[in-house]
């Protein structure tokens, strides 16, 4: 049996801080799973750097800052991903590295941390939840 995610030291030193446009962390990538502040499961990234909601909907694509952007006209084209199983809750480190400097994007492109934060929601959360009945 495998070790959770929290407690597994490797996952810890393997996270890498995602920045919105403002150079605050809203994101911990712990490859390939999307981490919220909380440790909180919100989605994950293909290989091809493609992001994808906890539900497996196109969110948008890991840039090399890293941040998470998507083209403001393409965002609808990309098919819905079956999503892997939840990897769980982790620990998140105390403190975290100052933003690097990020480039200028043009209008075409969206800073999805930024501008679109709830498209990175938990599984018992979101606009595009199965309703329970």
């Amino acid at each position: 049996m495998s070790n959770p995610p929290e407690s597994n030291p490797a996952i810890r030193r393997a996270l890498i801080p995602v920045y919105n446009g403002l150079g605050d962390v809203d994101v911990f990538l712990a490859y390939p799973f999307l981490y919220n502040r909380n440790g909180d499961w919100v989605g994950w990234v293909t290989p091809k750097r493609d992001v994808h909601s906890v539900l497996g909907y196109y969110v948008g694509y890991l840039s090399d800052e890293p941040r998470i952007l998507r083209k403001r006209v393409t965002s609808t084209l990309k098919g819905r991903l079956a999503p892997p199983p939840s990897p769980g809750k982790i620990s998140l480190p105390a403190t975290t590295p100052l933003a690097p400097m990020m480039k200028e994007i043009t209008y075409s492109t969206v800073d999805v941390l930024l501008d679109e934060p709830e498209r990175l929601h938990t599984l018992d959360s979101g606009e595009l939840r199965e309703d329970l009945e």
